[in-house]
């Protein structure tokens, strides 16, 4: 099954860090993505941008709305995202579990969803 893991941050578990510690936090993390890629597990990732980079877009009154930033109201914001090829959920969680980015902050684990993903690939091809 393919999972889509999004890891949020709390920027005040970064506060004080320096850029060593930082450094280090980062190899950890890329080893422990080095372990999920060698078991057949990491299918991919996107690091993303400052949250203060984003917009949001929602529909009012008929017309786009565009705000600066996320919209949403949390100290966690979203950082990345992992693709995870994994039996079931409860391998996702397994193998998730043990990522240091969880020392600072949540993965949230979403299974794909396969019917609509395969859609998405059938209009890919046809466009091609």
């Amino acid at each position: 099954m393919k999972f889509i893991c999004f890891g949020y941050y709390d920027e005040s578990t970064m506060e004080g860090k320096t850029e060593q510690e930082m450094a280090g936090f980062m190899e950890e993390c890329f080893a422990y993505d080095d372990e999920l890629r060698r078991g057949g597990h990491f299918t991919g990732g996107e690091a993303l941008q400052h949250a203060s980079q984003a917009v949001t877009l929602r529909m009012r009154s008929g017309q786009v709305d565009v705000t600066d930033g996320p919209f949403a109201e949390t100290k966690e914001q979203i950082g990345g995202i992992l693709f995870l090829e994994a039996r079931d959920l409860n391998h996702a969680i397994a193998l998730m579990s043990k990522h240091p980015g969880v020392k600072f902050g949540p993965f949230e684990i979403r299974p794909a969803d396969e019917e609509i993903n395969a859609l998405i690939k059938a209009r890919d091809a046809a466009i091609r």
